[in-house]
């Protein structure tokens, strides 16, 4: 039973209503709001829907903008008991979006997004009608920074970052270059309140496939072997100061897709539209336009 409320200082930060998708007997959370051509915006780790907000917000008003939570994530159910493994999420965002029928969808994908959007975009490239990547990666790689290694370590790693917020709260003060708003830091790490509600933002570090033997290792070696297939416009807006998915992975993305246009934003680091919401949402809005 998830219980994670929005606080009423948070009402305001983040205003929308709570729709579920039953999975089996596990609740799938997820904004709705606005009406148009979708956008879906899939969120990494350890963030949630709450990292869209701003952008839900503005695009709204012309679009009908759609933001689940991953299981173990936000609003969603967090069963202790779970495969969270990247089939699982391509899956579930699948049925979300069978559910919904959402077709003409611009895709947005940020950090774990990138994976999982990418293998629904492989999967269903006639509903994508375009993409934009915020620092993320969709392909096989060993880089891998110490701090998140550590954090892969059996047994150790989950107890850190289960007991300490070893991974959402650092990433409040390691993921912005500009810092974080008090009502920011709040809302990111509201959801990973305790033991139990931390269980994904631990799983998913242990979930990144760095050996052949990784459960998850053939779902994304299947992903980055169809990524050349899909033809659909591609935005990157990248922030250059991210200690995780750095230059060497835009530099990777540019050798699959060298026609897509590539935004840098110089200042920005991982949580690049909280950095950069503005410019961000200028640039968004610019490419989405041109889908029309």
């Amino acid at each position: 039973m998830n219980t994670v409320k929005i606080s009423e200082n948070l009402k305001e930060e983040y205003p929308f209503k709570e729709n579920y998708l039953m999975l089996g007997h596990l609740k799938l959370h997820y904004v709705d709001e606005g009406d148009g051509d979708p956008i879906l915006f899939l969120h990494g780790n350890p963030t949630w829907s709450f990292y869209y907000r701003n952008l839900i917000k503005e695009f709204s008003k012309n679009y009908r903008c759609i933001a689940p939570d991953h299981i173990g994530c936000g609003l969603s159910s967090k069963p202790q008991d779970y495969e969270y493994e990247l089939e699982n999420h391509i899956q579930n965002i699948e049925s979300l979006i069978t559910k919904l029928d959402l077709k003409n969808i611009r895709l947005v994908v940020h950090d774990w997004g990138g994976a999982i959007g990418m293998g629904v975009a492989t999967r269903y490239p006639e509903r994508i009608k375009g993409i934009v990547f915020l620092n993320t990666a969709a392909f096989k790689s060993l880089r891998i920074p110490m701090r998140i290694a550590l954090c892969k370590i059996p047994v150790f790693g989950e107890w850190m970052v289960r007991t300490f917020n070893a991974f959402a709260y650092p990433a409040t003060f390691m993921a912005s270059s500009n810092g974080l708003s008090k009502e920011a830091k709040e809302g990111l790490l509201l959801p990973y309140n305790n033991y139990e509600n931390r269980i994904a933002t631990a799983r998913f570090v242990k979930d990144i496939p760095l050996q052949k033997n990784h459960p998850s290792y053939m779902t994304l070696s299947d992903i980055e072997d169809k990524l050349l297939t899909l033809k659909m416009p591609k935005l990157f807006i990248w922030g250059a100061k991210d200690f995780c998915f750095n230059m060497h992975f835009l530099k990777r993305w540019q050798d699959f897709f060298p026609e897509a246009k590539y935004l840098v934003y110089d200042k920005a680091n991982h949580y690049v539209i909280e950095d950069e919401k503005e410019r961000a949402i200028n640039d968004m809005e610019e490419f989405f336009n041109s889908l029309a």
